[in-house]
C-alpha cells in the first residue's frame, strides 16, 4: 500500500504556478511570453483532507523547483492512490503526469504499457548505482528497464496510543512485543477506558493487506514465491484470524463498529478511539498533517513476530511513475521532480537541510522513521544532517527504531496483490461480524478465488 513523505528545497512564492495554470492546460507544453519553450507537468501533491499548511508547502516546493528549472512548471494536484478508484482514473485519463503507485502494482502497469519508459532518465541520476537492488527491483520491468523511482519504503509496524496505555495502567514506554501481550493490552484498554483496544482495517483491500501482514508475522504466506499458487488457507492466516476473532468476541477489545480503510483507521486512532493498530511505519506523517494527532499520545513499536523461522514484517513502498500519455519532455521533467521532491535529500546534505528547514517552516513532520532506499549508512547520515530540525517524538518510537534494521522484511505477494487483498477483505469482515464464522471454510473459499486470479497472471 502506501503512505506519504514530502520533498522540499528553498521556499518561494506560488505565483509562478498559478500564472502558468491560467495559461496552460494540465500536462501540456506551451510557449511563454518571451517565446522560450516551457514544459508543464501535473504532479501528485497532497492527500484529500490535508491541512492548508501541507498544501501550501507542496505549492511552495513546486515554485522552488521552477526556480531551479525555469523551463519546467509543476502543477500539484490533490490526489491519493486508492485501489478502488485508481483503475477508473487510469482509464479516464485523469491521473497526474507524475504519481506514485505501490511497489506491487508497478510491474502490471509496465506490462500493460500504462506508464512511461523512463529508464534513461532514472539511470542518469547521480545516485542510481547506490540504490538498494531489492528496492530498485520494484521499479523494474521484465525487460530489465527501470520504469520509476522508488521512495517511501516502509515496514508495517504497531502504532499505539500512549495516553490510553497510561489510563489502562500500562507502561507507555513498554509496548507489547508478542501477540499475547497485544491481546492482553488491548483488553486492558477496553476494560479500563471504554475505548477499543485494537483497530483492524477491513475494506478497500486494506483488510487483506493487514491480514497478510499478520500472516507474515506468524510465519505464513498467502502466495508461493513464484506467485503461481495461492496459499491463503495456511496456518499463519488461520492463527491471525483466530486472534482477531477472539479479541472481538471474547475480549470485546475490537469494536463492533470496525469498518475501516486506511484513512478511516487513521482518523479513529488520532481521535483517541483506538489503543493500537497496524499500518506502515511512517503513517505518523499522515496522522499529523491530515488527522491532527497530539504527538504526545503517539507511540510506535515493531510488529510482534512469532518464533517461526519464516516470521517477518511486511515491507513495501512506492514507485514514482510517469503517465504513458506524457511527452518525452514531460517524462524527463517528471523524473527530475521526483528526484527533487522525494529522494535527493537522502544523498545530498544541502538538499537534506533545505528540505528539513522548509518542512519545519511549514509545520510538517521531520525525522519520521522510514526504511532507507539506499543502506543503513545513508540513513544514519541523513538523520545526522537533519538532527537540528527533527520535530517528531523519536523517544516514543524506540520500540520500532531500536529493531528496525534487524527486522526480517518480506515483500508483499508478488502476483495479483490487490486482487488477493480484495479476496481477503470479506473474510476479515465476516470474522469480525459473525461470532460463529467458520475460519477454515472461509479461507478455503477465498483461496479458490485467489487461485483463479493467479491463473490469470
Amino acid at each position: 500500500m502506501k503512505t506519504s513523505r514530502l520533498r522540499a528545497a528553498a521556499l518561494s512564492t506560488t505565483a509562478v504556478v498559478v500564472a502558468t495554470v491560467a495559461l496552460a492546460g494540465c500536462g501540456s507544453s506551451n510557449d511563454d511570453a518571451s517565446g522560450k519553450g516551457t514544459v508543464t507537468i501535473t504532479v501528485e501533491g497532497w492527500r484529500p483532507g490535508d491541512q492548508q499548511a501541507t498544501i501550501d508547502y507542496v505549492k511552495q516546493q513546486a515554485a522552488a523547483f521552477h526556480k531551479l528549472h525555469p523551463d519546467i512548471t509543476v502543477v500539484p494536484k490533490e490526489w491519493q492512490w486508492n485501489a478502488q478508484t485508481f483503475p477508473a482514473q487510469l482509464a479516464g485519463g485523469t491521473l497526474p503526469i507524475s504519481f506514485r503507485v505501490p511497489f506491487t502494482d508497478t510491474k502490471g502497469l509496465v506490462e500493460r504499457h500504462q506508464v512511461a519508459d523512463v529508464d534513461k532518465e532514472i539511470r542518469a541520476l547521480p545516485y542510481f548505482d547506490e540504490l538498494n537492488p531489492n528496492v530498485l527491483a520494484a521499479a523494474e520491468g521484465t525487460d530489465g528497464k527501470v520504469y520509476g523511482l522508488p521512495s517511501d519504503v516502509y515496514a508495517n509496524a504497531l502504532h499505539y496510543n500512549r495516553q490510553l496505555f497510561a489510563e489502562a495502567g500500562l507502561d507507555p514506554d513498554q509496548p507489547p512485543t508478542t501477540w499475547d501481550e497485544v491481546r492482553a493490552d488491548a483488553k486492558a484498554i477496553h476494560d479500563k477506558t471504554g475505548q477499543a483496544g485494537f483497530g483492524e482495517m477491513t475494506k478497500s483491500n486494506t483488510g487483506g493487506w493487514i491480514l497478510t501482514t499478520l500472516t507474515y508475522a506468524m510465519g505464513g504466506r498467502v502466495e508461493s514465491e513464484d506467485g503461481k499458487t495461492a496459499t491463503l488457507d495456511n496456518p499463519g492466516t488461520e492463527q491471525a484470524l483466530q486472534l482477531l476473532h477472539d479479541m472481538r468476541w471474547q475480549d470485546q477489545s475490537i469494536s463492533a463498529n470496525n469498518s475501516y480503510d486506511w484513512a478511516g483507521v487513521n482518523q479513529a486512532f488520532a481521535a483517541g478511539k483506538l489503543g493500537m493498530f497496524v499500518s506502515g511505519s511512517d503513517v505518523y506523517n499522515a496522522l499529523v498533517t491530515t488527522d491532527k494527532i497530539d504527538p504526545k499520545e503517539y507511540g510506535l513499536a515493531a510488529i510482534p513476530l512469532t518464533d517461526s523461522a519464516d516470521a517477518g514484517a511486511l515491507g513495501g513502498g512506492s514507485v514514482n511513475v510517469v503517465s504513458a500519455k506524457a511527452t518525452p519532455a514531460q517524462a524527463k521533467a517528471a523524473v527530475e521532480w521526483a528526484d527533487f521532491f522525494r529522494v535527493k535529500k537522502y544523498t545530498d546534505q544541502d538538499a537534506a537541510v533545505a528540505d528539513a528547514k522548509a518542512q519545519t517552516a511549514s509545520k510538517q513532520p521531520v525525522g519520521t522513521p522510514t526504511f532507507p532506499i539506499f543502506d543503513q549508512a545513508s540513513y544514519t547520515n541523513y538523520q545526522t544532517w537533519i538532527k537540528d530540525y527533527v520535530n517528531v517524538p523519536l523517544d516514543q518510537m524506540k520500540g520500532y527504531t531500536d529493531s528496525m534494521f534487524s527486522l526480517k522484511l518480506i515483500s508483499e505477494p508478488p502476483v495479483q496483490t490487490q486482487g488477493v487483498y480484495g479476496v481477503l477483505d470479506p473474510v476479515v469482515q465476516k470474522v469480525l461480524s459473525d461470532k460463529d464464522a467458520d475460519i477454515p471454510s472461509l479461507l478455503q473459499e477465498a483461496n479458490q478465488k485467489a487461485q483463479q486470479l493467479l491463473d490469470q497472471g
